[in-house]
């Protein structure tokens, strides 16, 4: 997978003595670094169903509902890089490149964020719970962790036809914002791959 930047201006880092602890904005004018996650592929359809899937926006918390990049220093600490953000929230992004990713396997009749009529047949529901960067607080030890609870939801009737929680880690390179961007895009990524396969097959859409 390849990231997209859009350069702006030069990172900025700050650290802090005995770790790689983040601060805020050094102001509000400051042009920032946009990064966005890439689309994961994965296997496409052998036969294309007339299924329509409605993926919703996960639900996520303030913290996390965000276009700022979030890193723990501690668990009960949350900060942002400073002179970067995403594309679009997190949750926004999650969801675009998730409807791209079911849309190119040609398995689904039509996927998207609404239904194309009165509703649906099935809804991807979800809850983004985890999508950070964490220091552990010695040298450049940097993991990333991305944890989504995923409903696939049948609209006639409500059922909730399956239900499972997606967790993924991966290792950053080292603190600079560049190898933690990327280290993001392969969690996110890995975490996709996984939770696309799982929807076509509950959906019928795969066998």
């Amino acid at each position: 997978m390849r990231l997209r930047a859009l350069p702006a201006a030069l990172l900025m880092i700050l650290a802090v003595p005995g770790c790689s602890a983040i601060s805020s904005l050094n102001s509000a004018s400051q042009p920032l670094e946009i990064y966005e996650i890439s689309t994961p592929a994965i296997q496409p359809a052998a036969t294309r169903r007339n299924i329509e899937l409605i993926v919703e926006e996960p639900s996520a918390s303030g913290a996390l509902a965000t276009e700022r990049i979030m890193i723990r220093p501690a668990p009960l600490q949350a900060q942002y890089l400073p002179g970067v953000r995403w594309s679009d929230p997190a949750p926004v992004m999650l969801q675009t490149q998730m409807l791209r990713g079911l849309s190119a396997t040609g398995a689904l009749g039509s996927v998207g964020r609404r239904p194309v009529g009165t509703s649906g047949d099935y809804a991807v529901l979800s809850e983004l719970t985890d999508f950070q960067a964490e220091s552990t607080g010695d040298g450049d030890d940097v993991t990333i962790r991305v944890r989504l609870m995923v409903r696939l939801v049948r609209e006639q009737d409500a059922q909730v036809i399956a239900t499972r929680t997606f967790e993924v880690t991966e290792a950053a390179a080292s603190s600079d914002p560049g190898p933690i961007v990327e280290a993001f895009d392969r969690a996110a990524g890995r975490l996709l791959g996984d939770v696309m396969p799982w929807v076509l097959r509950n959906s019928g859409a795969a066998s």
